[in-house]
């Protein structure tokens, strides 16, 4: 049997949240959740044979497959009736020209949401920085509906902390939501929710989290991807390497279910779930209809 990242399928289902609000919270949250995808061939047929039209599908930059490759699955998604997400990552758009025509060409094709990292292009055109690429969206009028950023519950491998921290106080007033990174620890999340709410960063959040993905699927995607794209994805995620080599997974089930509380509060202003499916859509829609399934048997009969 293969070894799956969030090891839900490995194990018995776990316990729902005992609360209401909390049960209620994970409802609405996983009924419309993003799904992260990765540039590689056939991406567009997986997500159509997969996820009905309307729902939201990002999608990555590849340094190696350069952000052509997610321009036109962006278009793709679109054009299937899915709400597109594209990363622009700002290290791979070479100057304020082909900025514009990026936006004029996601804007013709109905895009109107974007994802700005800084991206892990080597070497930076005019923009070094997702704060320097959000700038120049709003000299060009603020063209996308929704703008999002990078958040970090959990330290960087190679920002320090106190960056990334000015980093999203600085960004908060050019962007219109920020999205997690994946993360694992249920109490981290929810340490840094208080820390970030309680600076003043009120912005929306997207929880990013795993969905299932065997370690076949994962060294099948990163030959596709690239191994330049495969090692900078294993150096920013350490813990999810970690959790991946042990015997017992990852469970995305408990980690909502202990995060149940939090995400029921208003303060919290959790919006949505940001699902890493490393392409592996079946599986992360089944394990979603799955868990939306057990919370709602666990309310019992309707009086």
């Amino acid at each position: 049997m293969q070894q799956f990242l969030t090891g839900h399928r490995l194990r018995a289902p776990r316990a729902m949240p005992a609360s209401r609000s909390a049960r209620d919270a994970l409802t609405r949250l996983l009924a419309d959740p993003r799904f992260e995808v990765l540039p590689a061939d056939g991406a567009a047929d997986l997500v159509a044979q997969h996820l009905p039209p309307g729902r939201t599908v990002t999608v990555t930059a590849s340094p190696t497959r350069g952000l052509e490759a997610t321009l036109v699955l962006a278009e793709q998604l679109q054009a299937l009736g899915h709400h597109a997400v594209p990363h622009l990552a700002a290290r791979m758009v070479a100057d304020s020209a082909e900025l514009a025509e990026i936006v004029a060409r996601l804007r013709s094709a109905g895009v109107d949401g974007v994802f700005i990292p800084s991206g892990d292009a080597a070497q930076a055109g005019a923009y070094p920085d997702a704060f320097s690429m959000l700038h120049a969206l709003d000299d060009l009028g603020r063209p996308f509906r929704s703008v999002g950023i990078t958040a970090y519950p959990e330290s960087h491998p190679t920002i320090p902390d106190d960056m990334t921290i000015q980093a999203m106080w600085d960004k908060r007033e050019h962007a219109t939501e920020m999205v997690s990174n994946m993360t694992f620890d249920p109490q981290i999340v929810q340490t840094w929710l208080t820390r970030v709410r309680g600076r003043g960063v009120t912005l929306p959040l997207w929880l990013g989290l795993p969905g299932p993905v065997s370690t076949t699927r994962l060294l099948g995607v990163a030959s596709r991807i690239g191994v330049g794209d495969s090692t900078r994805f294993l150096a920013k995620h350490p813990r999810a390497v970690a959790r991946l080599l042990r015997p017992d997974g990852f469970s995305s089930d408990s980690f909502l279910r202990h995060l149940g509380p939090t995400l029921a509060l208003e303060t919290s202003r959790v919006v949505g779930l940001h699902v890493f499916t490393f392409n592996q859509v079946a599986e992360a829609e089944a394990w979603r209809t799955d868990l939306m399934d057990r919370i709602q048997q666990s309310r019992g009969p309707a009086p």
